[in-house]
């Protein structure tokens, strides 16, 4: 195998791609046009309307004897007909809840809340005989509405688990801290679909590789090469690697227009290199898959429909459209979008074991795949 050869045919491809109005819309144009569509029709732009009601964690660690105090105060929290509770263990987990724009704000109710609450009811007029202690409060700093309504509110809800009513005073055995200003990543449906993009845009090289081979055999231009010093494997090699560009080209096209389109990726550089990486490793599949189907057809025409065979089940039950029974995980593009969205949406390490476990999977898929369409092809689609 000589360099120089799969060089030029790599250029012939690359130069045939710009060329055609076709292969050109399907490599370059349909990423764009697919992301800024889905990008408008499912929230990439908008910013959404504020609720009229706001959803607040309650991380319970009274440790007192009594406490019914705790369970007023959650009571009192609903019976705002503002606030909506949600009940949380542990600050970490109400946190990385409220990072994820899931509750607009927690509060951390202290160790000796009901005993504070008890000493002030038992001696209200004596503060020197109060239990002090003071309740944790963050909010969501991305929104000056929850800013503005919902201390105040917490506050109220505090005065009347320790009077009974609504009422105001100006010393109190509880106090609420100063909230905690944190800024929470609210992901609309368009952010949850980003990922499956990038696996959607590169299984089409499977249609792509399919009518090439499809096209140059009906010209007769497959023949022609094999009576040059030009062998099959410089053949397919420079089909692999041209795909390879296309495929790296769509992937920096999504993620580019998905940034325009308002979707933030939580992945680190090292991050989005891997993201390259499974991507190339499900074009070299599909490149297996245009291989297989060039060989089972006569004509171009031909190719680009059965190319469907392959493309259909990856793009309905590996990309952003839901699966049921994990049937899903039959297809090479669902392990793509698995991975993605591990690293885009949750920023996961790379040392995760479920993205090793995908990335393996791709990798494994792709090769097989590739070795079979080769071979295949080699067999039944050389004439």
């Amino acid at each position: 195998m000589r360099a120089q050869r799969v060089t030029a045919l790599v250029t012939k491809e690359l130069k045939k791609l710009v060329r055609e109005p076709a292969n050109l819309f399907m490599a370059l144009i349909f990423p764009i046009v697919m992301t800024v569509a889905f990008g408008a029709a499912f929230g990439g732009l908008g910013s959404g309307s504020m609720d009229a009601t706001y959803t607040v964690g309650i991380v319970d660690l009274d440790a007192s004897a009594n406490p019914v105090w705790a369970e007023a105060f959650r009571e009192g929290i609903s019976d705002t007909g503002v606030l909506i509770v949600r009940e949380y263990g542990e600050n970490e987990t109400a946190h990385a809840d409220l990072l994820q724009g899931k509750i607009n704000a927690f509060v951390i109710l202290p160790e000796d809340f009901g005993d504070s609450v008890d000493s002030f009811l038992a001696h209200p007029a004596d503060p020197a005989l109060w239990i002090n202690s003071t309740l944790g409060l963050a909010v969501d700093q991305g929104s000056m509405i929850i800013g503005a309504v919902v201390p105040p509110l917490i506050q109220q809800v505090l005065a009347v688990t320790l009077f009974g009513e609504q009422a105001l005073t100006l010393a109190l055995p509880l106090s609420i801290a100063a909230p905690t200003q944190v800024t929470s990543s609210h992901l609309s449906q368009f952010d949850y679909m980003a990922p499956g993009l990038f696996a959607f845009s590169a299984i089409f090289i499977t249609m792509l590789v399919a009518q090439a081979f499809s096209t140059e055999r009906e010209q007769g231009l497959l023949r022609r090469i094999s009576m040059t010093p030009t062998s099959s494997s410089e053949v397919i090699v420079s089909q692999v690697i041209s795909n390879m560009i296309t495929g790296a080209t769509q992937t920096a096209i999504v993620y580019l227009f998905s940034g325009l389109m308002g979707f933030r990726s939580q992945a680190t550089v090292a991050g989005i290199a891997y993201a390259f990486v499974i991507i190339l490793f499900l074009v070299l599949c599909n490149v297996g898959f245009g291989l297989i189907t060039a060989s089972l057809v006569k004509s171009s025409g031909a190719a680009t429909g059965l190319s469907f065979l392959f493309i259909l089940p990856q793009m309905f039950l590996g990309t952003f459209v839901p699966n049921t029974g994990g049937i899903g995980r039959f297809v090479p593009s669902y392990y793509v979008t698995d991975a993605l969205t591990s690293l885009f949406l949750r920023g996961a390490p790379l040392s995760s074991p479920v993205i090793l476990m995908d990335l393996l999977v791709v990798a494994v898929v792709g090769v097989v795949t590739m070795v079979v369409g080769i071979v295949v092809f080699q067999r039944f689609g050389g004439d």
